[in-house]
């Protein structure tokens, strides 16, 4: 479980986190909204990328806001970015198996988590492959396997499907699906796809001008008036 309590984020005069409290317990949740209702600054408070002015988020007993971005990384800590993070210069193999370096594991072990990251992310014939030779959909599916490696504890993916074929978001959408049985991890999910949202999350909250306005079972929430009023732009008949 993630238990967000009183969560602050402002820059300078704007209100981008305005006193969320949560707890997230579902394997998959869905976080939406209109485009700067808060979403990101929300990973970005949890990975560390931003300093929340007041707060707590306690994740399976461990505060952290309390430890530095790198030792939330150690902690189990993942995510993924609108804008895929693979390094060009280097094998698809170095560009996952980096997230492994700190956590002093045996050369078995490292092996193990690669070959099972690999596999789950439909990879293995691209593991030697440098990563510049891969195209978008590759690159999206390596930085993903780099979030699932090892045992990471919470998965934040930051619209992962943007972009992609019909075919490749079905293809995400079983890899976001079967990450609690490969590893275990909760997940968090940022994406504008109402279906993806629709098929992988058990739960959604929703955030508008920083305010969490939703927190239920999928379907609930996008049956919501309120939600499809800000997120869908479906107004309700009077």
């Amino acid at each position: 479980m993630i238990d967000i309590s009183d969560l602050y984020v402002a820059f300078g005069g704007l209100t981008a986190l305005n006193r969320i409290n949560v707890k997230l317990d579902a394997p998959v949740v869905g976080v939406i909204g209109p485009n700067g209702a808060g979403k990101t600054t929300f990973l970005n408070s949890l990975s560390g990328f931003v300093r929340p002015q007041s707060g707590r988020v306690v994740a399976f007993g461990t505060s952290l806001l309390d430890l530095p971005p790198h030792r939330r990384a150690r902690w189990g800590l993942r995510r993924s970015f609108q804008k895929e993070q693979v390094v060009d210069e280097i094998s698809v193999e170095d560009n996952i198996g980096v997230v492994l370096d700190p956590l002093g594991l045996s050369r078995g072990e490292r092996e193990k988590a690669l070959t099972a990251a690999f596999e789950f992310a439909g990879l293995s014939g691209l593991r030697k492959a440098k990563a510049a030779e891969l195209n978008a959909f590759e690159r999206r599916m390596t930085e993903l396997a780099r979030c699932v490696v090892g045992a990471p504890r919470v998965i934040m993916l930051d619209e992962p499907g943007a972009g992609f074929s019909q075919g490749e978001v079905s293809r995400l959408r079983d890899f976001i699906l079967g990450i609690a049985a490969f590893n275990g991890a909760m997940t968090l999910l940022i994406d504008h796809d109402v279906d993806l949202i629709r098929t992988v999350c058990v739960n959604t909250m929703v955030l508008d001008f920083g305010i969490l306005i939703a927190h239920d079972a999928t379907e609930a929430v996008m049956a919501d008036a309120r939600v499809r009023a800000v997120y869908l732009g479906v107004e309700e008949a009077a």
